[in-house]
């Protein structure tokens, strides 16, 4: 062996979701990463029409202004609350690189967004993973250090990540939930990935708002859901503003131009759009609400999804065989081989007919 390979990272990539090359025509669909079914608002065309591309020729806006203005007054915060990155992705890589630097391991459920293992990997975060519940629950009590009998010493952690609504669970758990597990790690970074949060139906479901009250708290959303606009890579995070200049910090030490203008500007277009906004979000809820009857109505077991997918399982089918016989109808929807998801499927919220023809396939698949 060549004595460079000895030098390779050896890393055990992340795997998406399939993006088939005919996505997008005649009859497949695709309900298996998690896209919006519907365009971005009109805003976003037309601020693409009236794009100056001589101002290409220019590096663009090192931190985002033009998307960090329009959040500043979306929640009525400084904008030195707000970190921007090329996707959520991007910005929670960000994160492993800046806050869990330290010996101690760093903490998230066994079942969760993969992603979190590779980065822990990646840059030689310790970590461990801590089990759900037998209802796909994550337990408060496994996230707050404990005190030792002897000089009251405390088992600390290097850091805590949790994604809220979880991941391919779709299951939320409320603010109180999350201020309980931040508030008993005072000497710890707790990153809370809200990639999902818009489609949680209770009011005040963000712990945005918890970053002012705790300096040790970073929340990260996304454009890619929501708002329709995966193809932008758009994400950010919001937190104290110490917090924000360690991440800038990292940033700027590997490359200062991450963002591009045109996802800038089409950024800030789309976070002008409110209206539309709700109305989207609106459309997907009723749709996964309707699809979830349907599917309970065929014997299928769904949990308590407040995400943008349904997690279903069928006690009479295998996920896989299942997820074979749909795949011959050009329907595409995602499956994971852990040991206690292996029986489920991850379905993506599709348009009204997509979810028909979806549960109509099913249905057959099922009588035969």
């Amino acid at each position: 062996m060549a004595g460079w390979r000895e030098n390779i990272r050896k890393v055990t990539p992340y795997v998406p979701g399939e993006q088939p090359k005919q996505a997008g025509q005649g009859r497949l669909i695709k309900l298996n990463t998690n896209e919006n079914p519907y365009p971005p608002t009109p805003e976003v065309a037309e601020c693409l029409k009236k794009m100056d591309t001589e101002a290409f020729r220019l590096y663009p806006n090192t931190d985002a202004a033009p998307i960090v203005e329009e959040l500043a007054k979306r929640f009525g915060l400084p904008q030195e609350c707000f970190f921007v990155g090329v996707g959520s992705d991007d910005v929670l890589a960000a994160a492993f690189q800046t806050f869990f630097s330290g010996t101690k391991p760093v903490l998230f459920p066994d079942i969760t967004y993969s992603f979190y293992e590779v980065w822990a990997g990646l840059y030689r975060v310790p970590y461990r993973k801590l089990p759900l519940d037998g209802q796909f629950r994550i337990r408060a009590e496994d996230y707050i250090p404990v005190k030792r009998e002897k000089g009251l010493k405390k088992d600390g952690n290097g850091g805590i990540v949790l994604a809220n609504p979880n991941a391919p669970t779709g299951i939320f758990e409320p603010l109180s939930f999350v201020e309980q597990i931040v508030s008993q790690n005072p000497d710890s970074v707790v990153i809370v990935d809200e990639a999902y949060i818009d489609f949680v139906t209770m009011p005040k479901a963000s712990a945005i708002f918890l970053t002012q009250k705790y300096e040790n708290l970073l929340v990260v959303q996304t454009f890619s859901k929501s708002r329709s606009m995966a193809g932008m890579r758009i994400g950010y995070a919001v937190g104290q503003p110490e917090l924000i200049a360690a991440l800038n910090a990292v940033k700027f030490s590997w490359n200062s131009y991450t963002m591009n203008l045109p996802a800038q500007l089409l950024g800030a277009a789309s976070l002008r759009a409110e209206e539309y906004f709700k109305e989207t979000i609106a459309k997907v809820i009723a749709t996964r609400e309707r699809s979830r009857a349907r599917l309970e109505e065929l014997g299928f077991s769904c949990t308590d999804s407040q995400a943008n997918f349904l997690f279903v399982t069928h006690p009479a089918a295998k996920a896989e065989d299942l997820l074979a016989e749909l795949r011959k109808e050009d329907i595409i929807v995602r499956h994971f081989g852990a040991d206690r998801i292996r029986n489920y499927l991850r379905i993506t919220v599709g348009t009204d007919e997509e979810m028909e023809r979806l549960v109509a396939c099913l249905g057959e698949i099922l009588r035969n």
